[in-house]
């Protein structure tokens, strides 16, 4: 028992160690994606302008979004002094590492600290957040934190009696939420309200006095920010917007047909997302699961409100897997419990799924050796003692999980992590190198500082893509508003040659535009 103690604590240490460089290596590498350059240009106009409650791009009022998540980006541009990728990306990493310190904290009250360690892990470990989600800054890690902690809100303070306390906090967190996404933090709220009271036969507690006293708070609270927005720009938009970005998603918008086919894929694709923890989504396959997942009420509450809220992404035809990540501790926390339950009945279910994970981390460890002789690997620095260095640490974990199988769970954890530095070194920059995105970069940057002391303008609606705007905006310092009459025979604008086919102007620059891989031209109106 000791050397199996011995051995969970150095795993423990090592996902603790190799958080860093699995997590911020080459964090800043790849070019922004479209909804990146959104966010942070919002937060940089609101710099440039000093608006700080009006999301503008292009000095155009944005209404897609509260700014609660821009305000971040900008703190983390302030504290840095740096507008670029790694800065605009860096809140996503810290909001992670709050989210499963959030998961350990709470696993901690009903398990022991190896079951918490491996949900929190779980969480960041799984393929949508390690080689994708953790990468980019958006809001949705930010946003899923909040919602999570609603959800342990009304578990906890529930079970302790205190239903004020349950209202208040779980209301302020919806709040904070409607400020990162809008009305995705309300539906959240309600479903996850409803299906719990419902499900304890306590459905009058949501017409009491605490109740109510939730909903004003969070009223108040939103109340204030749109009272002071109302005092630069009318509401109206920001309503119907932020309706129809929540309901675009569904049925009314893609039909039937779709709609249908996406019921039949949603749970395919999710599984395969949420690899390689979804897995063991077979254990429910077995007769006596329900029996089995009542014995523990907290286990019970994480899968009754992951049915709860997934139903409304599962009836909508554009879901992102980030959208999702709420959700993960909860159906994971389920899996984690399940595995565990089978080992101890000895289950013929636990030995496949271990194997699947066995598999999983042989054919890894043998292919993370083929950088030595890949073409587009041969000039990464360091290429031998890299390779070498996560191949053999692969290689030792695949062993070590065949032999050790108390710590397998942690293991898999470690072995992650060490193929996400593999993954750092050698798969981004070869990513990089192959993206045509780099090349929008490098053009918009140039044109931003070559052409710093011009008026620069976006031609009428020229369509822009916020990669480059983001690139062109921080290069120059100065917000590139919209130009749509009255044009200036001394100012410089940006067009789509093929939107304005019959404008006349004389080019003196260009920059990439990476969807269609266009080129827009910098010019003057003649």
């Amino acid at each position: 028992m000791k050397n199996t103690t011995d051995w969970s604590r150095w795993l423990k240490i090592a996902a603790l160690l190799l958080l860093a460089p699995a997590l911020l290596i080459h964090l800043g590498l790849m070019t922004f994606i479209d909804d990146e350059g959104i966010r942070s240009l919002v937060a940089l106009e609101m710099k440039l302008s000093g608006n700080y409650i009006t999301p503008t791009l292009h000095s155009e009022f944005y209404y897609k979004k509260p700014p609660l998540y821009n305000w971040i980006i900008l703190l983390s541009f302030q504290l840095t002094g740096v507008v670029n990728e790694f800065t605009a990306r860096l809140p996503t990493i810290i909001c992670l590492l709050g989210y499963a310190a959030t998961v350990y904290y709470f696993f901690r009250q009903h398990y022991n600290a190896n079951i918490a360690f491996i949900n929190a892990f779980a969480l960041i470990t799984c393929g949508r957040i390690l080689f994708w989600d953790s990468m980019l800054g958006l809001i949705d890690i930010g946003f899923a934190w909040v919602m999570f902690m609603l959800f342990m809100t009304v578990y906890h303070q529930y079970a302790k009696g205190r239903y004020w306390s349950l209202f208040l906090i779980s209301y302020l967190l919806m709040a904070i939420g409607f400020m990162l996404k809008g009305l995705p933090a309300i539906v959240v709220q309600g479903f996850t309200l409803l299906a719990f009271f419902i499900y304890h036969k306590q459905f009058k507690k949501l017409f009491t006095i605490p109740h109510l006293a939730g909903g004003l708070l969070a009223l108040f609270l939103l109340g204030v920010y749109y009272f002071i927005y109302h005092q630069h720009n009318s509401l109206q938009d920001v309503f119907t917007t932020l309706v129809s970005e929540s309901s675009k998603r569904t049925a009314v918008e893609f039909g039937i047909r779709k709609t249908i086919i996406h019921l039949f894929t949603f749970p395919f694709e999710m599984v395969y997302h949420f690899l390689p923890w979804s897995l063991m989504i077979v254990y429910f396959l077995q007769k006596d699961i329900v029996e089995i997942i009542k014995k523990d009420a907290f286990i019970t509450f994480n899968l009754l409100i992951f049915l709860a809220n997934i139903i409304v992404y599962w009836l909508s035809v554009e879901v992102y897997p980030r959208y999702l990540l709420m959700h993960a501790p909860l159906i994971f926390s389920v899996y984690i419990y399940l595995h565990y339950e089978n080992k101890t009945r000895q289950s013929r279910i636990a030995p496949v799924v271990e194997y699947l994970f066995l598999g999983l981390c042989a054919f890894i460890a043998v292919s993370s050796f083929t950088p030595l002789w890949l073409e587009q690997t041969q000039n990464t620095a360091w290429l031998y003692p890299k390779t070498l260095s996560v191949a053999l640490a692969l290689v030792g974990l695949t062993v070590l999980y065949w032999f050790i199988k108390e710590v397998r769970l942690l293991t898999l954890i470690v072995f992650l992590l060490v193929f996400r530095v593999g993954f750092n070194w050698f798969v981004l920059p070869d990513r990089n190198a192959n993206d045509f995105g780099d090349l929008c970069r490098i053009t918009s940057k140039e044109v931003g500082q070559n052409f710093k002391d011009y008026k620069l303008y976006v031609y009428k609606d020229t369509d822009m893509q916020y990669t480059n705007s983001i690139y062109l905006t921080a290069a120059r310092g100065q917000i590139i508003p919209y130009r749509k009459e009255d044009f200036e025979s001394d100012a410089l604008y940006i067009i789509n040659p093929v939107q304005y086919p019959d404008v006349d102007y004389e080019k003196v620059a260009e920059i990439k535009v990476r969807h269609g891989k266009l080129t827009y031209d910098i010019a003057r109106l003649k």
